[in-house]
């Protein structure tokens, strides 16, 4: 495993009542504005944070990718408990997705972008895969010292991720910071 990766033994961390709290998957997907048949694809899924709420909110397909297979076993046996049908597990890396040209309508990408080498490779990889105007969520640690969160060095501060995604073809229609730790781009693929 990279020493990037996110670790799946501490996969409590992923969801928790302080994170929910102060970043509500629910209340953070509506700035998508999720259509009733999008197809979205959230990115290092983990066990669903993101995944199982967004299948709630359309009839289209969820690719829940992560690269550890066991963070989509956890994903597959939460998804069944309840009873959600709309979710494709999908075991890959970020810089290679293996999805088709055009296929989803939204991205999610949290709290994994950081976890990128390189992160060009990433999002060259994200505009790829969404439809011409389709739009990335991208929720991130700011590059400074907390107690939670990966390493200093492993942040993207949220202005160069601004600028990494609009070298990729992304125009960003909003930028906000939930908290004093994290911020989020909303960005849309040009063209």
């Amino acid at each position: 495993m990279s020493e990037r990766r996110f670790d799946p033994a501490k996969f409590a961390k992923l969801d928790n009542p302080e994170r929910r709290k102060a970043l509500p998957p629910k209340k953070l997907l509506g700035m998508l504005a999720i259509q009733e048949n999008d197809d979205i694809l959230d990115l290092g899924a983990g066990t669903g944070y993101f995944s199982l709420p967004a299948a709630t909110m359309t009839k289209g397909t969820i690719y829940a990718l992560d690269v550890e297979p066991q963070m989509l076993e956890m994903l597959k046996e939460r998804s069944a408990e309840q009873g959600v049908v709309n979710i494709q597990f999908i075991e890959g890396k970020i810089e290679e997705l293996p999805l088709a040209d055009a296929l989803v309508d939204h991205v999610i990408a949290s709290y994994v972008l950081h976890e990128i080498d390189p992160l060009s490779a990433g999002l060259t990889e994200i505009h790829r895969a969404l439809k011409k105007g389709g739009k990335c969520l991208c929720l991130e640690w700011e590059k400074k010292e907390t107690e939670q969160g990966p390493p200093l060095h492993h942040r993207i501060h949220s202005s160069d991720l601004q600028q990494a995604m609009e070298a990729a073809g992304f125009t960003i229609i909003e930028k906000s910071f939930p908290t004093d730790q994290h911020y989020i781009l909303i960005a849309q693929k040009n063209g």
